[in-house]
């Protein structure tokens, strides 16, 4: 493993805080930025009522493919599991590649409760998640493959269905994982492992299970702000769902809940889980951990309104700050 190749840096397009025509206006400002490639959450609801929207990600995925021309867009994540079955999440990567071309990736993963249970039922364990995105794994790449598709699995059923409108070139498949045994099932189904963590430990298992010189994809999260006081104030506003521990993440059904469990932390509590800031340095060494662990690419999200003033940043302070660390052109790990 090494992290001496420049990274790419991504760029967070975060439905819970944004509306359609805002996230489309986003990804064009992010591309003019100088932003390589961007992922998009896909969610049903916010983490927290206050954070106020969830388009649906696959119609915004059209809208951007035409108010950009070389910016590479990835869902972050679809779980195609429960809410999404994985012949119509085939379908719907499949209109979204003919659309993007070779700059759409697939990024899949277990889900949340908070989206899932709108379509009733039980929510399984994590262990039988898995099994489930196993098998939603290899019957999208067949249905992305072209030919007819009839498979009859533990978990997923698929008739006589076919992909007439389907790209030349299928997507990569990128799984997102928060452990050691997901971690193992991108290694050895996926593409691209995507974590929302610098996790050298995650890497490791993912190489170890077949993902050595596949993309390795992070998320860093922070609050850029002219001041600290002001960046702390805005992270705990729009993200209080931040000091939500890991384990309740994927459990939780409601965004009330959510709020009610983020209520008990205060601001600075928040604030703590994110850089907040004006100060390009602590961003700079938190994407040097990245680079170190292995990470080919980086996705930040700027949490709060203000993303002109976070381009803005990036563009003046935080690439000069990270010097050759960050590739210019998107070298570094496509």
């Amino acid at each position: 493993m090494s992290g001496s190749a420049p990274l790419d840096l991504g760029y967070w397009l975060s439905s819970e805080e944004h509306g359609p025509h805002r996230l489309v206006s986003l990804a064009a400002q992010a591309e003019a930025a100088g932003f390589t490639h961007a992922m998009i959450s896909d969610h049903l609801h916010p983490w927290v009522p206050s954070q106020g929207e969830s388009p649906f990600v696959w119609g915004v995925l059209g809208a951007i493919s035409q108010a950009t021309s070389t910016l590479q867009l990835a869902t972050g994540v679809t779980a195609p599991i429960l809410r999404m079955h994985p012949a119509v999440v085939a379908h719907a990567a499949a209109t979204a590649s003919v659309l993007l071309g070779e700059r759409f990736e697939l990024g899949l993963g277990t889900g949340e409760w908070l989206n899932e249970h709108v379509v009733g039922g039980e929510w399984p364990r994590p262990g039988a998640r898995r099994e489930m995105l196993s098998e939603a794994i290899d019957v999208i790449r067949d249905m992305l493959s072209g030919g007819e598709v009839n498979h009859h699995g533990d978990h997923v059923t698929v008739l006589h269905t076919r992909l007439y409108t389907a790209p030349v070139v299928p997507p990569p498949i990128l799984v997102a994982a928060s452990g050691q045994r997901t971690a193992e099932l991108a290694g050895r189904s996926g593409d691209g492992l995507i974590t929302f963590d610098c996790n050298p430990r995650i890497i490791e298992q993912f190489e170890r299970a077949g993902g050595e010189g596949k993309p390795r994809i992070g998320q860093l999260r922070l609050c850029w702000a002219p001041t600290v006081e002001e960046a702390t104030h805005v992270a705990a506003t729009a993200w209080p769902n931040a000091t939500v521990p890991p384990s309740l993440n994927s459990e939780v059904e409601r965004p009330q809940q959510f709020a009610e469990i983020a209520a008990l932390s205060t601001p600075d509590q928040v604030a703590a889980t994110m850089i907040c800031g004006p100060d390009p340095e602590p961003v700079a060494r938190e994407i040097g951990c990245y680079a170190a662990a292995g990470y080919t690419r980086v996705y930040l999200q700027q949490v709060g309104p203000d993303q002109e003033g976070f381009f803005d940043f990036v563009t003046s302070e935080l690439r000069p700050a990270l010097g050759t660390m960050v590739g210019s052109s998107g070298s570094g790990g496509s």
